[in-house]
């Protein structure tokens, strides 16, 4: 089944891919069917924001169409940045490094011990046909005072898992793929996709 994934992160279609391959879901960038839409993000959550995308490349394509919103949130900072990770500090010059920067910089203060903080997806898939499904994954750890590790991307290099004992742009691809937030969503997404008999049993 060929799915169009909602986004313009090569990133994310790498690490979805990856997954959902094993489902037999073929998955191309929006880009790579010659569509170039800003999706407007107006929802409040992370189910909503990722329902939105996908409706609207679907719309757009014509095919399913799948969309991840996913995003960090520190408990000492209330929930945020949560589903404003991707343009935390509202400014444009800012890149993943940037925000990365600025979240540490916003959480100095909090000592350690209380720096707990939670990765969040909720995958959307719709089809042409009204069908929805949605599913959400979390992954609970810690933030680091500064970045370490290579791999990854956004904020993996501040974010520490403790059963790895090491943070998530630390781990190798093949060990983020078996606990990040966006599998442990694939997951719950390839069991109800099961359930509505679009994948194999």
């Amino acid at each position: 089944m060929k799915v169009v994934l909602a986004s313009k992160n090569r990133h994310k279609l790498v690490e979805i891919s990856k997954i959902t391959e094993k489902f037999g879901i073929e998955l191309v960038l929006q880009s790579e069917l010659g569509v170039d839409i800003d999706v407007e993000e107006t929802g409040t959550t992370f189910e909503e924001n990722s329902y939105i995308k996908a409706e609207a490349v679907m719309k757009a394509t014509g095919l399913p169409a799948l969309a991840d919103d996913s995003g960090i949130a520190v408990d000492a900072l209330n929930g945020e940045p949560g589903i404003y990770s991707a343009r935390y500090g509202f400014d444009e010059s800012l890149d993943d490094w940037g925000r990365m920067m600025l979240l540490l910089k916003n959480t100095e203060a909090v000592p350690d011990g209380h720096r707990q903080a939670q990765f969040v997806c909720v995958i959307t898939f719709v089809t042409p046909e009204g069908q929805v499904i949605q599913a959400r994954g979390e992954v609970h750890g810690e933030l680091t005072r500064q970045p370490r590790g290579g791999n990854g991307f956004g904020y993996d290099p501040i974010f520490y898992y403790p059963p790895l004992g090491c943070t998530t742009a630390e781990a190798s691809p093949e060990e983020k793929n078996k606990i990040s937030h966006r599998a442990r969503a694939l997951n719950v997404f390839y069991e109800k996709l099961k359930e509505a008999g679009y994948a194999d049993k």
